[in-house]
């Protein structure tokens, strides 16, 4: 029998610092192994039939998902996906294989982790080094890529924004505009919540038609606005509430002060600001689900994950203040978020 080196430091350390199980994973959920083991096709030779693979190659790959745990092999040559392995089926709620597939978006810009010394040397996304044009122009410039991001970020979209409209108070709202609102998620659970409001998503021109066609077959169309425009210039609408979600994280803090100030200018009297993504106190933010993401930000991006301080002092930039913070569940990611309300930092005493 083997010796186990599970608990041996050396060994751990030679685990944590291989690309090889993360990109094997990466490959299986490409390859949608866990979905053809499942549809019947539970030996080596039959998946590289199915996958058009070379079959020595793709056994090996097996035998290491399998010692690594994703894959079992409860009879010899037939496999089978164990519990973790069974997150990469497509029909998974958690829509992991998607995430991993590396012909999607954020397994692609992954690969950006290849260049992590430039980034960490630079302070700057490596995302354009590894495919030539930065995050955002590569999506405007391929569709295909643009449709896997709208689909990932829109992911359990219909549940991910309960939540947060819950947690505030529409009572005394008119009009909400969500800045870089994606296609219309968390408008349209404010607009059911709160049948009162109207709203106004701004964004990019491809992204735009997308909200427009989701808003319609909620019905909402009538009651909530599409606008095509740009977060740093001038805003296209005044409203009792501007909403920023999952925006911020992806820009450096000049950006993300300069996307406040115009929220802020386009605040009616009395409005505030909700900004839903992840904070943390200082003091927890080493946390690894925290860690992975803001290098994740900083890889493809610039951007950055903020601590509970970080979020006060990006709010004065902009002249405002952190008026409240609620951290909140999230049934569709693995962590908790939070809805961080801001306000002139005149009404904050």
């Amino acid at each position: 029998m083997a010796e186990s080196r599970d608990d041996d430091p050396l060994w751990g350390l030679i685990r944590l610092g291989s690309l090889h199980t993360p990109m094997a994973v990466r490959v299986a959920a490409t390859l949608r192994l866990v979905d053809h083991i499942k549809d019947g096709a539970t030996g080596p030779r039959e998946l590289a039939e199915r996958t058009g693979t070379n079959p020595d190659a793709l056994a090996r790959l097996i035998r290491h998902l399998v010692a690594v745990g994703v894959l079992a092999e409860p009879e010899r040559g037939r496999l089978a996906p164990t519990a973790m392995g069974e997150v990469l089926a497509d029909d998974h709620p958690a829509a992991q294989r998607a995430w991993h597939d590396l012909g999607e978006i954020v397994a692609r810009a992954d690969v950006g982790f290849t260049r992590l010394l430039d980034a960490v040397r630079t302070g700057r996304p490596t995302y354009a080094d590894v495919y030539g044009r930065p995050f955002y122009d590569d999506l405007a410039a391929e569709p295909r890529l643009r449709e896997s991001f709208e689909s990932l970020m829109a992911c359990d979209q219909h549940v991910a924004y309960d939540a947060p409209t819950a947690a505030y108070d529409w009572s005394g709202v008119r009009h909400v505009c969500d800045v870089g609102g994606g296609t219309g998620g968390f408008v349209a659970a404010v607009a059911r919540a709160a049948p009162h409001v109207t709203a106004t998503i701004v964004e990019l021109p491809g992204t735009a038609q997308v909200a427009r066609e989701h808003l319609a077959a909620e019905g909402l169309a009538e009651r909530c606005d599409v606008v095509e425009g740009d977060f740093f210039a001038p805003l296209p609408c005044k409203a009792d509430v501007m909403l920023l979600s999952f925006v911020l994280l992806n820009w450096p803090d000049e950006d993300a002060a300069r996307i406040l100030a115009r929220c802020a200018d386009s605040l009616e009297p009395g409005g505030r600001i909700l900004v839903y993504e992840r904070d943390d106190l200082a003091e927890n933010a080493g946390n690894e689900r925290f860690t992975e993401l803001d290098l994740r930000m900083l890889v493809f991006l610039g951007g950055r994950l903020r601590t509970r301080d970080e979020w006060a002092g990006l709010a004065a930039r902009a002249g405002l203040a952190v008026e409240s913070v609620r951290r909140l569940p999230n049934p569709t990611i693995p962590f908790d978020l939070s809805l961080i309300v801001l306000a002139p930092a005149e009404e904050v005493s």
